[in-house]
């Protein structure tokens, strides 16, 4: 996948050398083109911005620098303008921009873009959260981090995408490593590892996650659990006079396991 990234301070992306999307460039798997905006500036002293029509505080980034790197780079891809206006990033989002040859990425800065260059170039607005940064950088890299573990070779495990934090519909679960006992050094008390991911009993592993995840969700994400549930689609089936009943996922193509319905009861 090409990711094109017009900005006025391509020193920032030295980020994305390191860890995970340094070895998906090294391979291949991602390029990573920077395109420095003032550097195609017609003004003079280098500027890219101007005063905003009407008045107002701070100033505008111009069109005519952006146009000008855009179209002499010859960027391709559909244009993404990272913005706290825009629609927000979320799975389905970065999973529909994995599946693309190359995007565009324009990061603007100071207080904003002049809508004529977003209109121009078709700019698809993208949020990272109801909150101001100082620039685009920031969340461009968000935005590329999030795509990039969609697509093929990215990750080491393919699961590990759908079976991650929101992606399964859920907050992820507590995680643990070594030691097994931690004695914390001020008031002496213990923390130990649950008793249960040391039981070597996947099944019943598998089941303390899912409910530590509901119970986090709840918890923290009232909103994403109800949609979560929903998306279940429980029928209760069998039964009489609403005892003996089995709950059966239209999700899942099969019914509860009773333990899995003693969890998932305490949601519904």
């Amino acid at each position: 996948m090409k990711i094109n990234i017009l900005t006025i301070f391509p020193e920032m992306f030295a980020a994305l050398e390191s860890s995970m999307l340094g070895r998906a460039i090294e391979k291949g798997i991602i390029e990573i083109r920077l395109v420095d905006i003032r550097d195609y500036t017609e003004d003079k002293h280098n500027r890219v911005d101007d005063t905003p029509y009407g008045g107002g505080a701070g100033m505008v980034m111009q069109v005519q620098p952006i146009i000008s790197a855009h179209d002499k780079e010859q960027l391709g891809g559909p244009l993404l303008y990272m913005s706290p206006r825009g629609e927000v990033l979320n799975g389905e989002l970065a999973s529909e921009l994995a599946q693309m040859d190359e995007i565009t990425i324009l990061c603007g800065h100071y207080e904003g873009i002049d809508q004529r260059a977003l209109d121009i170039l078709d700019a698809r607005e993208v949020s990272i959260g109801d909150y101001v940064l100082t620039g685009g950088e920031l969340p461009a890299m968000v935005l590329i981090d999030t795509v990039a573990r969609f697509i093929e070779g990215v990750l080491a495990s393919e699961e590990s995408v759908v079976e991650e934090s929101v992606y399964s519909g859920l907050l992820e679960a507590p995680h643990y490593t070594k030691p097994r006992v931690i004695e914390e050094a001020h008031s002496g008390r213990i923390y130990e590892v649950p008793e249960v991911l040391l039981s070597g009993n996947h099944g019943e592993i598998d089941l303390w996650r899912w409910e530590q995840a509901l119970s986090l969700t709840e918890e923290r994400r009232p909103d994403m659990l109800d949609r979560y549930i929903e998306s279940l689609g429980l029928n209760k089936v069998g039964g009489r006079g609403g005892k003996g009943y089995r709950l059966e996922s239209k999700a899942w193509g099969r019914k509860l396991s009773k333990q899995e319905q003693a969890v998932i009861e305490k949601y519904i």
